[in-house]
């Protein structure tokens, strides 16, 4: 899972967009950068880290151009080397520089076809340089030394033709504007805003709204599954549906977990989705605990809040904030690694003992996926005096890993896989576990007033995969890869390379 975002604007783009990935740090942290365009040179910088670290003064006074693009890394197959941070950039055709969220699905035909085919090398693991070659080779195929709208639409017909997965993607082409396009699903989210200036009409695509907002762009709409944006430098936007028309299917997990609660994607407001989750829940303890002897609900910071807000209020329990988080601690679960995972958790949070002695505490979280978190918190729990600790999490159990761009783990890894949930409360250790019902879940996220999404991807929930060829030979070398070991594997090998005896 990454954030993205691109600008055309009247004026220099390098602080817009530093703060538009300010604003999506949430969605990777790992790496960032951007490249901007003035005068038909390239300017950029990108680096491991967060965009603060990235990003300072010294690096943004020589990223000039009032057009660019921009990246916020999540690393979804094991690896934070430096060479892997986007922007991703060819120099033929024209010179086009790409930034990707979410999972090409073939990239390993694709990487074949580059090579023997396209004749072209990829020097890193990442899907985004497989991605960008792509591109290039296909608008190299339109043959223009000046490329119309109509060419750029064209040569990605032909890229859709080629590529699998879920994914949303920005790319700067040098000197004629930026092109903006989502998966045929709309798996990942992608939406543009306009903003009226003095000297004319300014552009942003973005992976979430509140990029958007805190710019002052009005949100025009988000970009249709399979749809092509190009946004050139007169500033104007060409549209062009690349592949058949399909109903939205976008990731149930951006809703739980993911996207910012003051997000809208496809017309679904996150924060109403997680209310509405915690209103599902609250009637699931309810129905099958009516007898429940809970004092209190803490929720486990920060995304699962809102819902524990709600499931307090209707269960006429007290909520309290039981739980302060270390705001200078990254998100344990796009950290890399089991080892630093866990040692991030107590970092991370701290318990308000006077909360905890001698009650019967229901911790709330957005979801469990390894059990890590879980079982740290409930262990903390207990040493800060809780007479018993109950856990809700606002999502069904995790079965099956994401294919996507969601860097969740081979099934083996997840606490679910093949366990009942007496299991798995068992395992993390607490006295009562309760997960949502998927088609409760489904149902928190629709809103039919204001949007058209019926259906979502919830494959990690369900294991069935909407977008691309996926099949146990695929998920088996999604594990290898995906795996802590191989990670550590992969880590160390990055690390030998860049520095060697």
């Amino acid at each position: 899972m990454c954030g993205i975002v691109g600008v055309v604007a009247t004026s220099m783009v390098n602080q817009t967009i530093f703060d538009a990935l300010t604003l999506l740090q949430h969605r990777g942290q790992d790496a960032a950068g951007m490249v901007t365009s003035h005068n038909g040179l390239l300017c950029l910088r990108k680096d491991n880290g967060p965009v603060s670290e990235v990003f300072r003064t010294r690096h943004m006074k020589k990223l000039h151009g009032n057009i660019g693009i921009g990246h916020a890394r999540y690393p979804t197959a094991g690896t934070s080397s430096s060479a892997e941070a986007q922007p991703f950039y060819v120099n033929s055709p024209y010179g086009i520089s790409l930034a990707h969220n979410g999972n090409l699905t073939n990239t390993a035909k694709l990487k074949q076809e580059v090579f023997e085919s396209d004749l072209r090398h990829i020097n890193t693991t990442s899907d985004s340089e497989v991605l960008v070659n792509v591109l290039a080779h296909e608008l190299h195929e339109e043959g223009k030394l000046v490329p119309t709208p109509e060419d750029i639409f064209n040569a990605l017909e032909r890229v859709y033709k080629r590529i699998e997965g879920g994914y949303a993607v920005v790319a700067l082409i040098t000197g004629y504007g930026i092109l903006a396009f989502r998966d045929p699903d709309g798996v990942r989210p992608l939406i543009y805003g306009s903003k009226e200036t003095e000297n004319g009409t300014e552009y942003m695509v973005a992976s979430e709204s509140v990029a958007l907002d805190a710019a002052g762009f009005k949100i025009e709409r988000d970009i249709r599954p399979g749809e092509a944006l190009f946004f050139d430098v007169n500033h104007n936007v060409h549209q062009r549906q690349c592949t058949e028309a399909r109903p939205p299917r976008p990731c149930l997990f951006e809703y739980v977990y993911f996207a910012r609660p003051d997000t809208v994607i496809d017309n679904i407001s996150v924060y109403k989705a997680r209310i509405n989750q915690g209103d599902r829940l609250a009637a699931k303890i309810k129905r099958e605990w009516a007898d429940h002897d809970i004092d209190v609900v803490i929720p486990i910071p920060d995304t699962s809040r809102t819902a524990a807000l709600q499931i307090a209020q209707e269960l006429n329990i007290p909520f309290r904030e039981g739980l302060v988080k270390n705001r200078y601690i990254g998100r344990t679960f796009i950290m890399p690694g089991q080892t630093v995972r866990k040692k991030s958790v107590r970092q991370k949070l701290n318990p308000v003992p006077f909360e905890f002695k001698g009650k019967n505490v229901l911790l709330v979280d957005d979801s469990i996926v390894r059990g890590t978190t879980s079982q740290e918190i409930i262990e903390m729990a207990r040493e800060a005096g809780a007479n018993k600790v109950y856990l809700a999490s606002a999502a069904p159990e995790v079965r099956y890993p994401n294919v996507y761009g969601i860097d969740m783990p081979a099934a083996t890894e997840l606490i679910a896989y093949n366990r009942s949930v007496d299991e798995i409360c068992e395992l993390i250790g607490a006295d009562r576990l309760i997960f949502q019902d998927l088609d409760d879940l489904i149902a928190a996220c629709i809103d039919e007033k204001h949007s058209d999404v019926r259906e979502f991807d919830t494959s990690v929930f369900d294991g069935k995969y909407i977008a691309g060829n996926i099949d146990q030979a695929y998920l088996d070398g999604l594990a290898d890869a995906r795996s802590d070991s191989s990670k550590a594997s992969v880590e160390e090998s990055n690390n030998d390379l860049m520095h060697p005896m």
